[in-house]
């Protein structure tokens, strides 16, 4: 028998969502796929968010304007390493009913519990930095209005964005998945203006490789923009009482069209960022413009070599993506905090605190570009301590019961961790020898 919790039907419009997911799952008729699919659709979209974020342009460009299309294959073993991840925190979520942070707080000691949240917020204003930067920088860019007020804007329009919660989950997913959609044709338009080379394309995927510290940097850069840390916790927070079923072989369906999502939305982002990456190397590295390494430069660069459709573009998707992130990021910090320490605080107030760091910034008059990019090098700091706990909760049964890990599983989302932690360890170690 499936009963919705109390928290599955709090709207009108979330009713229908999760009356129709049920239906979905009690039904042997065949149906179209897509409509048997859009009930579950929405979670792993606002988590790929992060995943196409203003901090993405910035360590795609430097990446591409720098090194051609040699990170390629970074970009796309990044994306397959994020749809592990982001599958088991919809797991986590959606078979325990409690966040990532939800069990951290549960399992762990105090004192680790409160290490955790503090390198976790300073993960979350890096995320709200590097996300609140690049919709600042898109205002300035579109209509031509100084830094500051277009962080401003910037803050007025995530508040406005996340008071569709108020409606429900349904309509906030879909005005996110929206914007990804924008974003993803906006680089479509992008790859097919400036026509990128099969050939060198498909070599840079398949034949990993470096050349200096520097290609590592942004490698990792590349990384910590792509498997994210905030939005490790932030998928779990939202499959946890999306649409709660308590039958094992419906759970196990249920779960199987969260995959489906998961593998969509990662998809689009993968190829969104693989787009960022080969837009700059056919328009800048092939070129000779190999010294482009900021937003700024690219946008004011694409026009005299590609013409103003593609700067337009260019300028269209980092507004959107700035925009559509930041609301994510700040849902990600709340759930943060609400998760290690049990405090909610309002979303405004948190909207205002995080708009501190990037103000901070322009009145500075430091790189926004490279300050992007420092951040997401920060992220990938961050991210051994989501994505292990995440692998330790959902590896163990009396957690998970029958929905626990298999243990190739467990063993492919532990060298994802090591992975990541031999990255950071080399990066340190490049950066101080150099």
């Amino acid at each position: 028998m499936i009963e919705p919790g109390p928290d599955s039907l709090p709207r009108a419009s979330d009713a229908k969502t999760v009356e129709n997911a049920l239906n979905v799952l009690g039904s042997r008729q065949k149906k179209n796929l897509l409509a048997r699919l859009l009930p579950f659709l929405g979670p792993a979209f606002i988590a790929s968010v992060a995943y196409v974020d203003p901090g993405n342009f910035a360590t795609n460009i430097q990446g591409g304007a720098q090194f051609g299309y040699l990170l390629l294959w970074v970009i796309v073993a990044s994306n397959l390493m994020a749809m592990l991840i982001q599958t088991l925190s919809a797991k986590l979520g959606l078979v325990t009913r409690s966040n990532l942070a939800e069990h951290c707080r549960e399992h762990f000691p105090k004192p680790v519990v409160i290490g955790m949240w503090v390198v976790m917020e300073i993960v979350a204003m890096s995320t709200d930095l590097a996300e609140f930067l690049g919709a600042a920088l898109g205002f300035q860019l579109l209509m031509g209005v100084p830094l500051f007020v277009g962080a401003l804007l910037t803050g007025l329009a995530t508040v406005l964005i996340l008071g569709l919660e108020r409606f429900g989950f349904r309509p906030l997913e879909a005005v996110i998945s929206a914007m990804v959609g924008l974003i993803a044709l906006c680089y479509l338009l992008e790859t097919t203006i400036v026509r990128p080379d099969p050939l060198q394309v498909l070599h840079a995927i398949f034949v990993p490789r470096f050349a200096g510290s520097e290609s590592v940097f942004l490698a990792c850069g590349i990384l910590g923009a792509t498997v994210m840390p905030h939005a490790i916790f932030l998928h779990s927070a939202l499959m946890q009482g999306r649409i709660v079923v308590r039958d094992p072989a419906r759970l196990k369906s249920l779960y199987r069209f969260e995959i489906a999502d998961v593998v969509i939305a990662m998809g689009i982002a993968s190829c969104v960022n693989a787009a960022m990456l080969m837009m700059a190397a056919t328009t800048f590295y092939q070129t000779g413009h190999t010294s482009v390494a900021t937003i700024e430069e690219a946008y004011r660069t694409l026009e005299p070599l590609m013409g103003s459709a593609a700067r337009w573009i260019f300028g269209l998707s980092l507004l959107v993506s700035g925009l559509s992130s930041s609301t994510v990021g700040t849902s990600a910090g709340q759930v943060i905090m609400q998760g290690f320490l049990s405090m909610h605080i309002p979303i405004w107030i948190r909207r205002l605190v995080t708009m501190a760091p990037p103000l901070a910034v322009i009145a500075w008059g430091l790189d926004p570009t490279r300050t992007l990019v420092v951040s997401q090098v920060v992220l990938s700091f961050g991210l051994p301590f989501a994505v292990i706990p995440l692998v330790m909760f959902t590896s163990r049964s009396d957690i998970m019961g029958e929905m626990v890990n298999r243990r190739s599983t467990t063993v492919a989302a532990g060298l994802i961790a090591a992975i990541i932690v031999v990255l950071n360890v080399y990066l340190i170690y490049k950066t101080v020898a150099g």
